[in-house]
């Protein structure tokens, strides 16, 4: 009789990093290609607590928690320069850290401009790219961004708190739950868990800063885009096409500059692997066996 395997173990570790305490999720064999994924906002690598053991039979997986999410440290914004350039410049020592050279990336969201940034910085690592809602264009800037438009333009006391219920729980469940034509499949934890770190004394005022600071990679929109066209990695975008924070516009726009690109357009909103998890393994484990293979 043919038994199953064992499903692989998560392992929740963290390294200290230019100072900081990184948390960071790691499974799969240490000398198996690897696949890194950057969480979005407002949540962390929790979010991949359920595609890391699909992929950890045959990949070294590593996610971290950026800084002022999860359970990496929080330092005060006074002591740490909130923004995407830093996160890259963490996500990268840690890397560095694990001894992880090339790998796949997967990024959403605020993993997008991270994760591009460290493109740019060292292209020759990057194997191949699976993008899942993170925008690279400002064709996925649309009406949903004028309050934070605003912000960048004036970083003003009252624009900032006119994006202060963004921080709510409200606001945390809208970004789940917008889109998805099947709420039973979503887990009400996850909203629960990203709503408890985001309601630690101090850390909206952090959240503020990251957004003003996201004006900044829509100025490197151009470089990403650049980068896409000149070292053409093999590129996944599987994309919530309801969501209304990076709209299918945004997934389609990679095409002009990744026309070998595979696109798959999914039934679902902003957080599609909550959901929509049972399409996405399946393309993703497809795609890295032929562009990463184990």
């Amino acid at each position: 009789m043919r038994t199953q395997a064992p499903p692989a173990v998560t392992h929740h570790r963290t390294a200290r990093i230019d100072g900081l305490e990184i948390f960071y999720r790691e499974a799969g064999p240490a000398d198996a290609p690897a696949v890194v994924l950057l969480h979005g906002f407002p949540s962390s690598s929790h979010m991949y607590r359920n595609l890391i053991p699909a992929l950890a039979d045959r990949y070294r997986v590593v996610a971290p928690d950026l800084p002022g999410f999860g359970l990496s440290a929080m330092p005060a914004r006074t002591e740490f320069d909130y923004g995407f350039g830093r996160f890259a410049d963490i996500v990268e020592g840690l890397l560095d850290n694990l001894g992880v050279g090339r790998f796949a990336l997967y990024v959403m969201d605020y993993g997008a401009p991270t994760g591009f940034r460290l493109a740019l910085k060292n292209p020759e690592r990057i194997a191949a790219l699976i993008t899942q809602n993170g925008n690279a264009y400002e064709d996925g800037l649309q009406d949903f961004w004028d309050q934070t438009r605003a912000l960048w333009a004036d970083n003003s006391a009252a624009n900032r708190d006119a994006l202060r219920g963004f921080m709510t729980l409200d606001g945390t469940r809208f970004q789940y739950v917008d889109g998805v034509r099947d709420i039973s499949r979503l887990d009400p934890a996850a909203w629960l868990h990203d709503q408890l770190f985001l309601d630690r004394p101090g850390n909206v005022d952090i959240q503020l800063d990251i957004i003003y600071d996201y004006r900044t990679n829509v100025e490197l929109y151009p470089a990403f885009q650049s980068y896409f066209r000149t070292f053409r990695p093999p590129t996944l975008i599987v994309w919530g096409a309801n969501d209304r924070i990076f709209p299918v516009e945004a997934a389609r726009a990679f095409l002009r500059d990744l026309p070998d690109a595979e696109l798959h357009l999914l039934d679902s909103g902003h957080f599609a692997l909550e959901d929509k998890g049972d399409e996405i393994v399946p393309l993703m484990r497809d795609f890295l066996q032929r562009h990463l293979p184990s």
